[in-house]
């Protein structure tokens, strides 16, 4: 508790909150939740931050505050900023520990409905302002599990599932319904839902892996991230993977690798086109990973693998440069080998285009699905939010935009 305050206490809760307006982008009540911090009001804090977001405890530890809140602390221009996201954490590991709990205000029944596809951040969010509001919430969830990316694409080192699931209970207690191993476009397609529902949220996230070919022969052992966590989270370990090269240099990459540690890989390395300092993934999950053992060459290029019966060998690569941004083969460069039997792309993840295109959803040049500013897509009562609408989506972002659709459908449909 001690250490707690001295952390609070460094706070300075400027009034015009840029950590707040311009740093989360769920708005959370940061002087305000640390100044009850200060007055060792744990229970008000909790509260605060409760109440302006369902996914509080899941955000303290999986977001990028350095980039978010803490980025833009006036105290990090001259110094160190806030510790915002470790207080978060402290305040909501205190409610645990105390069984502390909160019930959060609910309006009466409006009448309306609303069915949400997709139970990933975005969809929590965007049902949990619904419910608060008197709406009745269907979710629509594929898998059997409820949490989308929060249960299959974050491995329970980093983020224990009883967080996801009291997330979820919580909702159930709000009246949310949840339809388990339903999906969209094999169990049911847009069309025949939004006729029952007054809206339709889309939260079905990015799901597909980036790729490119290795070989013209077909190999053994190369995986997508998202398979291979999957295999993870649902303890379906992957044997033999003897050495894995894991691309990419994003957190996706990180977990990737650590997950390969924890599975019985012989030798994990990350090989990255980029340095570190153009690396995506955050300072504390490289160093979590490296202290995990995973090697990691940066400024190197995978070209293809070599194989012997379709089993890896050995990966080509070249060295790279960073010129204006940009990473290039280096001038004069030889190509070289580095053993490897597995490899697993965490190269990025992009919307299912086919699936979307069939439910009759626009999407942009980019591939993304197309919004207004109140996340309203080209089908009048269909909207959408989340890595589906954007690229480099954090939780928080999923969870900003479940609300902004929220907020957008109880607009559209009060008008």
């Amino acid at each position: 508790m001690e250490k707690i305050k001295e952390i609070a206490e460094y706070c300075l809760n400027c009034k015009n909150k840029p950590c707040s307006i311009k740093g989360c982008p769920m708005e959370t009540q940061i002087p305000e939740f640390i100044t009850e911090v200060k007055k060792e009001n744990y229970e008000k804090a909790y509260k605060i931050l409760q109440e302006n977001n369902i996914c509080s405890h899941i955000c303290s530890i999986v977001c990028p505050q350095e980039e978010q809140c803490e980025g833009s602390c006036i105290r990090g221009i001259k110094s160190n900023p806030t510790s915002i996201g470790k207080l978060e954490r402290l305040v909501n590991e205190w409610a645990v520990k105390n069984s502390y709990e909160i019930e959060l205000s609910q309006k009466l029944d409006n009448g309306k409905k609303v069915a949400i596809i997709g139970s990933g951040p975005a969809g929590l969010e965007c049902a949990s302002q619904l419910l608060q509001n008197g709406y009745k919430v269907d979710i629509y969830e594929k898998d059997s599990i409820s949490g989308g990316i929060l249960i299959y694409g974050i491995p329970d080192f980093r983020l224990s599932k009883d967080i996801v699931k009291k997330v979820i209970d919580r909702l159930e207690n709000l009246g949310a319904t949840f339809f388990n191993n339903t999906e969209l476009g094999k169990d049911f397609n847009l069309e025949e839902i939004s006729r029952k529902y007054d809206a339709v949220f889309l939260g079905i996230g990015a799901t597909k892996s980036s790729t490119y070919n290795l070989s013209e022969k077909e190999l053994k052992n190369v995986y997508k991230s998202d398979e291979f966590l999957r295999a993870y989270s649902e303890n379906n370990f992957i044997k033999n993977l003897g050495t894995v090269v894991v691309i990419g240099g994003g957190n996706v990459a990180m977990d990737s690798a650590r997950v390969a540690v924890r599975m019985g890989a012989q030798k994990v390395k990350i090989l990255y086109r980029r340095d570190r300092e153009h690396m995506p993934a955050r300072e504390i999950e490289l160093n979590e990973a490296i202290q995990d053992g995973v090697e990691f060459k940066e400024l190197t290029r995978v070209i293809s693998a070599n194989e012997i019966n379709g089993e890896i060998k050995t990966v080509n690569c070249i060295k790279t440069v960073i010129l204006q941004g940009k990473a290039i083969d280096e001038p004069g460069a030889e190509e070289y080998e580095e053993d490897a039997n597995t490899i697993v792309f965490a190269i990025g993840l992009k919307p299912n285009k086919t699936l979307i295109e069939e439910q009759g959803i626009e999407l942009d040049d980019w591939g993304y699905i197309k919004i207004d500013e109140d996340g309203k897509t080209n089908i009048s009562n269909v909207y959408a939010g989340g890595d589906n609408t954007e690229s480099k989506s954090t939780v928080c972002r999923a969870l900003a935009a479940g609300k902004k659709a929220a907020i957008g459908i109880m607009k559209n449909l009060n008008m």
